[in-house]
């Protein structure tokens, strides 16, 4: 059964000493969330982010809010740059 709760009973919490960006290199290596159930069964999932995301910093974010808005700014970036053919390897 789960607990109910008053609002009176929630406290305010103070993140004023918290540090941002704290975890994010071991975020993007992987974690693990674990989801234990009522039965005492536990779940285990590892996240691992795909090779292909890009961590925007928050200076950047704070102008670029979401993908779209990211990738319109890159191809209007793309569009005024000097065209160069990309190199490719051979192996």
């Amino acid at each position: 059964m789960k607990k109910t709760i008053e609002s009176e009973q929630i406290r305010p919490v103070d993140f004023s000493g918290g540090v941002r960006g704290k975890h994010s290199a071991s975020y993007r290596r992987g974690h693990t969330v674990k989801v234990h159930h009522e039965d005492g069964t536990v779940n285990v999932q590892k996240f691992v982010p795909d090779a292909a995301a890009i961590v925007i910093d928050p200076d950047v974010r704070a102008y670029f809010p979401d993908a779209a808005t990211i990738n319109n700014a890159l191809r209007t970036l793309i569009g005024i740059m000097p065209h160069k053919h990309r190199k490719t390897r051979t192996a």
